[in-house]
């Protein structure tokens, strides 16, 4: 089990509780060692440094949770960090992120530290964060600021490989890009009014090639994988469209919205 800071939404139901969550890593139950403890730290304390040296507010920040490499995919989970004062003259930073129970198909958002953030079993120890441009940074911090109005796309049906421009699930990093077109558009009111502006503003989700076989175990032995919301067409030609942190790396270099990403190792 892992100690939850600050979880902010836990089933919507507001109560209080320590569950063991995941996304974009393994679900299987690994006790910590202190070796897994020291080299999760020293990432997080690396990643403070790189990130109080670069003078920005808010990153996307990443990390390798999983093993996607038959996909072509280096980072499997992404959050949104950022700086707040600490009330004693000085600040910290903070990463709000979309996690699901292990086990079942429900999602909430947490507020979390570095440390708890890399200190969840990964498959590579290493991060990256891209910083978004300053007009982006400036706007999402003040919706960050506005707790409420953060959390307003989250749903709580969650499938890992959830259809980028579907609304029935909502994954992790869906999460991230659609907070952040709420940021840059307050007019939005609904997540297809945010994906309509990802569109519009060239986002590209990415395609994996998972075939008939794979969909077929991925759903019967996991709750929090779904391929119902995909096109069918898509769909039985093997063609996943999905949010991943690699296709919202690219998008904001190649749209101009961000700069070049940060790896922390």
């Amino acid at each position: 089990m892992r100690k939850l800071i600050m979880p902010l939404l836990l089933a919507i139901t507001g109560a209080v509780m320590t569950a063991q969550a995941q996304a974009g890593r393994s679900c299987e139950e690994n006790r910590p060692t202190v070796q897994n403890i020291t080299r999760g730290m020293a990432l997080a304390e690396r990643t403070m440094q790189q990130l109080d040296r670069s003078g920005h507010q808010v990153v996307l920040l990443a990390r390798a949770g999983q093993d996607l490499s038959r996909y072509g995919l280096r980072y499997s989970h992404l959050g949104i960090a950022y700086r707040q004062p600490d009330g004693q003259g000085g600040h910290a930073w903070r990463v709000l992120h979309k996690l699901n129970q292990c086990g079942t198909s429900d999602a909430a958002l947490y507020l979390q530290g570095l440390g708890e953030f890399f200190l969840d079993d990964p498959w590579r120890y290493e991060g990256a964060f891209i910083a978004p441009n300053a007009q982006v940074q400036e706007k999402l911090h003040a919706l960050l600021m506005k707790r409420d109005e953060a959390l307003a796309l989250h749903v709580k049906p969650y499938s890992i490989v959830s259809y980028a421009w579907g609304q029935k699930y909502q994954q992790s990093n869906q999460w991230v890009i659609e907070t952040m077109a709420l940021a840059m558009a307050p007019n939005i009111g609904t997540r297809l009014q945010a994906q309509a502006w990802l569109q519009l503003h060239g986002y590209e989700p990415s395609e994996l090639r998972i075939d008939a076989l794979t969909r077929l175990g991925g759903r019967i032995s996991a709750a929090n994988v779904a391929f119902d919301d995909h096109p069918s067409a898509k769909r039985f030609s093997d063609r996943i469209e999905t949010v991943t942190v690699d296709s919202i790396f690219a998008w904001l270099q190649r749209s101009g919205l961000g700069s070049v990403p940060v790896v922390v190792r």
